[in-house]
């Protein structure tokens, strides 16, 4: 309707200029008029055709584009029509076993990163199938109003709760470039005792506000609750894979689930009996260390994933980028979305995992560390690579691009002290001795 108003609004301006021109050479008089040569008379009417055809040429150019913007406009909302016709949107349907049972909420630690918290909270709230089941906490540290403002700008998506405590903290003076962790550490005391004191929930998924998630991040957790509460041998269910970089883990085999003597971290669940445990002596700092202790850990296992569920951006933290440049940036993030509750898991219990792992590994062909890094081993069999002592098991680690640290003597991702990888296609154990008699603090 715009467009034709504007056609004939030139049309009417052109006509109303000839009408104007015509009348003031027809009220000329007469004397004047004959006074005129024909021959001006001539070229005066020359140049007055000569304009008119020029505007004439204009509005009807300008009217040709119009038409086709019009037309062009008209074929795009079509398309997009009968897209919506033939292709309805549909909301993704979840399985009861995901979107029904025991509430399971979700504990995100911020503080200071506005647009971290935001990247955060973005990825929650997108995969998460029910915000009855998965209620979203955010506890704030630091009384950062950005970044409260951020967190309070989803609504009644998530719940705020902030850490009333901003005094100093007492930091040995030898620590105090560490004092962020003990800040840390005296945040998720407060946290954890709200989640399970006053909002009385018997589990919790905790998360930091520098992790994305994948697809299947409710379905992972909601699936192994289950075995948790079942096996007294675990102790936490964790997202993470210490090695899950994308060249030492089976990208194709999103599926796989193992258990894991060393606490992974990095988006994790723990149950309310744990918290009892944990909480009256929670550590003044370097809380996820002071849990791989065998005084926290009491001999139990966590179960962690082949394909990390977490993926870390935080470069910049308390951490200062520590492992991130060499480690943590390469970390694969699944993106297949396994259903995972409709999934037998109960292999994990530890009185079937444990004889079927121990088979797996002994029946593994020995190896060199030269043969598994030329890439000419059979593929389809198992390997394993044997370490004595800390020094061999060093070598070898950083000869792979494994991660080489130990935490109360505990290899990261090792059970049985074997850790489990993936390299160059072959599935291989970096295993210790047979005749093995447990971890050694020592080596930490």
């Amino acid at each position: 309707m715009r467009h034709r108003e504007l056609v004939l609004l030139c049309v009417a301006a052109i006509s109303t200029w000839l009408l104007v021109t015509y009348a003031l050479i027809a009220q000329q008089p007469a004397s004047l008029v004959h006074s005129q040569t024909s021959r001006n008379l001539a070229e005066q009417l020359d140049k007055l055709e000569e304009e008119v055809k020029d505007q004439s040429n204009y509005y009807r150019t300008l009217l040709s584009k119009l038409q086709a913007l019009k037309l062009h406009r008209e074929k795009q909302t079509k398309k997009v029509e009968d897209e919506d016709k033939t292709e309805p949107k549909q909301e993704k349907v979840y399985s009861s076993k995901l979107t029904e049972g025991e509430v399971l909420p979700v504990l995100l630690i911020a503080c200071n990163r506005e647009s971290a918290v935001r990247r955060s909270l973005d990825l929650l709230l997108k995969y998460r199938p029910s915000q009855e089941r998965f209620p979203i906490i955010v506890s704030q540290d630091c009384g950062h109003r950005p970044t409260k403002q951020a967190i309070q700008s989803y609504g009644n998506q998530v719940t705020l709760i902030q850490q009333p405590d901003l005094t100093d903290i007492e930091v040995p003076l030898k620590e105090r470039k560490f004092k962020g962790y003990f800040l840390i550490a005296r945040h998720y005391k407060w946290a954890l005792d709200q989640v399970f004191k006053n909002f009385r929930h018997n589990t919790v998924i905790i998360v930091e506000d520098d992790l994305d998630i994948s697809p299947d991040f409710y379905e992972y957790f909601a699936a192994t609750l289950p075995i948790l509460r079942k096996d007294s041998s675990l102790w936490c269910v964790s997202a993470w894979n210490d090695n899950g970089k994308s060249n030492l883990v089976d990208v194709n085999n999103a599926t796989l689930l193992y258990r894991t003597d060393f606490f992974p971290g990095l988006g994790w669940m723990m149950t309310k009996d744990l918290w009892e445990e944990l909480g009256p002596k929670w550590p003044r700092s370097y809380w996820d260390d002071w849990m791989r202790m065998e005084e926290q850990r009491k001999g139990r296992a966590c179960i962690r994933p082949e394909l990390s569920r977490t993926r870390t951006f935080g470069k910049k933290g308390v951490s200062n980028g520590l492992f991130y440049e060499k480690y943590l940036k390469y970390i694969h993030l699944n993106t297949v979305y396994v259903p995972f509750t409709e999934k037998d898991l109960t292999y994990l219990i530890k009185d079937k995992y444990d004889p079927e792992f121990e088979r797996m590994v002994q029946e593994s062909q020995m190896v060199t560390i030269n043969e598994v890094k030329s890439g000419r081993l059979p593929e389809g069999s198992n390997y394993r690579l044997v370490y004595h002592t800390k020094d061999i098991y060093k070598r070898l680690t950083k000869s792979l691009s494994l991660m080489d640290d130990l935490k109360a003597g505990v290899p990261r991702t090792g059970y049985k002290g074997v850790v489990s990888f993936f390299f160059n296609k072959r599935r291989v154990f970096l295993a210790p001795n047979n005749n093995w008699k447990g971890y050694d603090p020592s080596w930490s």
